[in-house]
């Protein structure tokens, strides 16, 4: 019996900076975030390094102080990987590997391994790929200097590693005959959403690990893959779903995330099709994590990069399961009440003032609470798209409460 391998998590120190743009606070929650992606690679954050600077350094994006400080730890601690916080220039890159010795990867890096360790179909595979070569190609001169820097583990999944005179050529000919392949498979997309007819189709969308996958299993009954990681969804899945008697195509899309790399929106421009396509988007949002807010302006402004912000939308508060907020106790004259001191009903007050309150739910997927209202709400809203289309079929379709009562009746 073949014995199971347990494959160890690889050290890793993450390092970021200060700056006007950026408060510490914002910097710590970058790291935060940072770090859950670190450890969605298969990596073990031991240490944190920030400075405080006017703008990144172009040689080294942090100071040569700093980057001693950094040097002198790994060789201490045996640290094989070095993550930044924000996108190196191939310059910082090379600079960087040359003076610590290890692994020196970003943001942008980190997130397109774990896109290659989550692509599960050829089609996702090859957008992954795609996105990787073109991250690559600026870096080819300074990524190593003979082929003894091949090595494995985070960063180093992708495309293979050539010799420096032709890799130029290589990448991009691999780019031109990937962008080809994605073509093709565009085109076969485009006729399948075609062949869906005139159904009304509904998206999901929202940021990464904030439970779409889990909503889309419990109202389609599907088995879509869950796991409390980021990225666990890389393909989209399309389910046919009936609440009542009205059917509609419910899609589930990959999660967004701050710093998005621009190579992955055009590379998922196909997945992303999904989004721009529906006539309807249910925004899910994590209500138990602190940052939510910052979440939901970063889902809309990609959802404005794809030109898909003026779609009908409802707001679906996840996890209220989870949500606990601080709480200031009785004698405390110090502490100023903040959005983290907000109850339940104090945002529901503010979000459903804010989008109205047809277009805001307060849910929990996993327990299935508030689900009955979540089921009318969708049920109405996708019923008056469906019904502007088809004005003749209005009579099918009644009200939900009415729907309800005739069940009942049955």
């Amino acid at each position: 019996m073949l014995e199971k391998e347990t494959i160890p998590f690889e050290k890793t120190v993450i390092a970021g900076v200060i700056t006007q743009q950026q408060s510490e606070e914002k910097l710590t929650e970058y790291l935060d975030e940072l770090e859950f992606l670190t450890f969605t690679a298969g990596g073990q954050v031991v240490k944190r390094f920030s400075q405080r600077m006017d703008k990144p350094n172009p040689k080294t994006f942090l100071g040569t102080g700093k980057i001693e400080e950094i040097h002198n730890y790994i060789v201490e601690h045996n640290v094989k990987t070095v993550i930044f916080d924000d996108e190196l220039t191939p310059a910082q890159q090379k600079n960087l590997n040359k003076i610590l010795d290890c692994k020196v990867l970003d943001r942008t890096n980190l997130i397109l391994d774990i896109f290659a360790q989550r692509a599960e179909t050829s089609y996702a595979r090859t957008q992954v790929e795609l996105a990787q070569c073109q991250y690559l190609l600026p870096r080819l001169s300074g990524m190593w200097t003979h082929l003894e820097r091949q090595r494995g583990g985070i960063g180093m999944r992708g495309p293979g590693e050539t010799e420096i005179e032709t890799d130029r050529r290589i990448v991009r000919d691999r780019i031109a005959l990937l962008k080809e392949k994605i073509r093709t498979i565009d085109r076969q997309m485009g006729v399948q959403r075609g062949n869906r007819g005139a159904m009304v189709r509904v998206a999901l969308v929202g940021y990464t690990n904030v439970g779409k996958s889990t909503l889309m299993n419990v109202i389609s009954k599907s088995e879509v893959f869950v796991e409390n990681k980021l990225f666990a969804t890389l393909d989209t899945t399309v389910r046919k779903v009936v609440i009542k008697n009205l059917p509609f195509l419910l899609s589930d899309t990959v999660g967004f995330i701050r710093k998005l790399p621009t190579q992955l929106i055009d590379s998922f421009k196909s997945t992303l099709d999904e989004v721009r396509e529906a006539d309807l988007l249910l925004h899910v949002v994590d209500i138990s994590h602190p940052e939510f807010e910052d979440h939901i302006a970063s889902v809309n402004q990609i959802l404005q990069d794809i030109k898909s912000n003026d779609k009908p939308t409802i707001m679906v508060f996840n996890k209220i399961d989870a949500y606990k907020p601080l709480i200031i106790d009785e004698d405390d004259l110090v502490t100023e009440k903040t959005a983290r001191h907000f109850s339940l009903n104090e945002w529901k007050d503010t979000w459903m003032s804010n989008v109205g309150e047809k277009n805001a739910l307060f849910i929990s997927a996993t327990n299935k609470e508030n689900f009955e209202e979540f089921r009318e709400k969708v049920y109405e809203a996708v019923r008056e798209i469906h019904i502007t289309r088809f004005p003749y079929n209005k009579f099918l379709y009644p009200d939900y409460k009415e729907n309800h009562e005739v069940e009942k009746e049955d």
